[in-house]
């Protein structure tokens, strides 16, 4: 970023006479921005002491100043430039007068957008993602470990403390992504969090427009994309919109009292989500939830604050137009102001129309998660824009269904019946599907370390309807036996650092049973790569009976079968009933085993097992 702004930002005082050396800029965001966006305005923020005294003019072809607005604090201004059709790239000085003298100078930079980049593409069902939480990942950069003026330094000791991980690490790995089958990453924040502590997970932003130094530089990340893409994978950004760090910048000194929700002071966040659709819940709940902090080191951003509600908004465009980024994810989505989200996502889709953005609702409730997708019509007149969301509800079927003892109501009869739900989603197809997260124990641990049921899981995630998810080494069984403890689930991938005596990267050190696991999501993640009968199929499934559980996914040109037993014994399975899917006497290829079955003769399921059949 340093070397960004040397290079398009350029701010000169004019003069020595001690009556203008009060005036600087400290701060102005966007730093650069392009031409040919479909919205042609733009707003400024600046800041630096007194800015507000002074008056800013423009003289460029095609570039108007439109409004200058001034707040409370008198070290801000806002100032709205109007960019119109004509407007070619290129630089030009945003002049800051005291009456008729130039104090200051601004060395501003219009870029030409990149041909092709309103209409990107973005992750669809042929996509798997690769969720990584870049500190515990790879150490690519020693050097980065520790940072001159950011007060947390490398402690790979401390389970929340940083380890080093940097994207660098992630690039250095890029091919065993690409190998494994993985076609995206999304990586937790990699902005500047410059906190006293607990600072490594990257969710308490103090800079908007950097990524943290200790990570790597902005050029670093616009490196790791245009790597990536070249290996066939896409990058997708976290977003946090509802907070920042408490060590932001501008927390030191606030544009306006309504700048930071409860006027700057912590109070806590209820954490009710559903205050936002429940029609019984008070203002007061419903406020308390919404403009609550989420904890004390992450204030609440008040994006009723016209100008804070541009600020977010362009900020995520910027990143998409500068990363060439693949599709967004957005963090603690609900706790936003709803009516800002309307617009947020609204303005991004005007520039992309083909951005897939995901947002985090954690609830178990579908009727929940679904009031935020796009086209859904809710009771109380809310339309929201939001594409996908991530799939809670599913991933706590998927476990409950595998761990639990089959009865009519419990175990493998909740995976049969979440997809109910799916009517209540107007695209279920575009939810994110997962079998664990950053945020929670391990799916190995959810599951018991049942090996067996481990396959089960992730043979179900990736052959069912939406767009997988998995976590960085669930490939290879990773293991969060402390209670679900954040820093110890986040564990360092195996590998990743010099010296270390595992390394999944080249299975030195793994386990017979962690190599297995390795090469069976290896071998299903490269053949979904290519099954477009998963990505692009319908869905049909059947009642699950004495612990079976099967589905096919179909489309007019191919058929797969999948078959989940729990039974600690085969099972010869019937196809009669089968008879909507299995017309006359097909066979079938087993992914896993290689092996071509005559469907008519039955079907023999091993224990405990997972079978996906391709029908011929």
């Amino acid at each position: 970023m340093k070397r960004i702004l040397m290079i398009f930002l350029t701010v000169l005082l004019i003069g020595s006479s001690t009556a203008y050396a009060k005036y600087k800029i400290d701060h102005l965001e966007p730093a650069f921005w392009w031409t040919g966006m479909k919205n042609t305005s733009l707003q400024l923020l600046i800041h630096g002491e007194n800015i507000a005294d002074l008056k800013p003019e423009v003289n460029y072809a095609g570039v108007s100043i439109m409004k200058v607005s001034r707040v409370s604090n008198e070290n801000y201004l806002f100032v709205d430039l109007k960019l119109s059709e004509i407007t070619k790239a290129g630089s030009f000085d945003i002049l800051f007068k005291k009456g008729a003298k130039t104090i200051l100078k601004y060395k501003y930079q219009l870029l030409e957008r990149k041909e092709g980049s309103a209409e990107r593409l973005s992750y669809t069902p042929a996509d798997v993602m690769y969720l990584i939480t870049p500190d515990r990942f790879a150490n690519g950069n020693m050097a980065n470990d520790s940072v001159e003026g950011l007060p947390e330094g490398l402690d790979r000791e401390q389970k929340d403390g940083r380890h080093g991980g940097d994207i660098q690490g992630i690039i250095d790995h890029l091919d065993y992504i690409s190998d494994m089958g993985f076609t995206s990453i999304w990586s937790t924040p990699l902005l500047e969090n410059n906190q006293t502590s607990y600072s490594y997970h990257g969710y308490a932003i103090t800079n908007y427009y950097q990524i943290d130094p200790r990570f790597g530089t902005n050029e670093d990340y616009c490196k790791f994309s245009k790597q990536a893409r070249k290996k066939g994978i896409g990058i997708i950004m976290d977003i946090v919109l509802n907070h920042c760090g408490s060590e932001h910048w501008w927390m030191k000194d606030l544009p306006s009292t309504d700048w930071i929700n409860n006027e700057g002071k912590f109070t806590s966040c209820t954490h009710k989500r559903t205050t936002v659709q429940d029609q019984y819940a008070s203002k007061e709940d419903s406020k308390q939830f919404s403009d609550g902090w989420f904890v004390e080191s992450m204030p609440d951003l008040n994006q009723r604050n016209e100008f804070m509600s541009k600020y977010l908004i362009q900020n995520t465009i910027w990143w998409i137009e500068y990363a060439d980024l693949y599709g967004l994810r957005v963090d603690t989505y609900p706790y936003s102001d709803s009516e800002f989200l309307i617009e947020w996502t609204r303005r991004i889709l005007e520039e992309y129309p083909n951005l897939n953005i995901v947002g985090e609702e954690w609830s178990t409730n579908p009727a929940v998660v679904s009031y935020w997708q796009k086209g859904k019509e809710n009771k109380n007149g809310y339309v929201s824009n939001l594409p996908s969301l991530m799939d809670f509800p599913l991933q706590n079927a998927l476990v409950e269904g595998l761990t639990e003892e089959d009865t009519w109501g419990t175990g493998l009869i909740k995976l049969y019946e979440i997809l109910v739900n799916d009517v209540q989603y107007p695209n279920p197809n575009n939810l994110v599907i997962f079998p664990d997260n950053h945020d929670m124990a391990r799916v190995f641990n959810q599951l018991n370390k049942d090996y067996d049921l481990y396959r089960m899981a992730m043979t179900y995630v990736l052959t069912m309807r939406g767009i997988p998810q998995i976590y960085y080494g669930t490939e290879v069984l990773a293991n969060s036996d402390a209670g679900g403890d954040h820093g110890l689930l986040r564990m360092d991938f195996p590998g990743g650092w010099e010296g270390d005596e595992v390394n999944a990267f080249t299975g030195k050190g793994m386990s017979t049973q962690e190599k297995e696991a390795q090469d069976f999501l290896k071998k299903l993640l490269n053949w979904r790569k290519t099954s477009t009968v998963i990505h692009k199929g319908k869905l049909m499934h059947y009642t699950p009976e004495h612990g079976i559980y099967s589905y096919f996914r179909y489309t007019d040109k191919g058929k797969v079968m999948v078959i989940l037993n729990k039974n600690t014994e085969s099972v010869h399975l019937q196809t009669e009933r089968y008879h909507e899917m299995l017309k006359g006497n097909e066979t079938a290829k087993d992914i896993i085993s290689g092996k071509i079955i005559q469907m008519n003769e039955g079907l023999e399921v091993p224990a405990r097992s997972a079978m996906i059949l391709e029908i011929k």
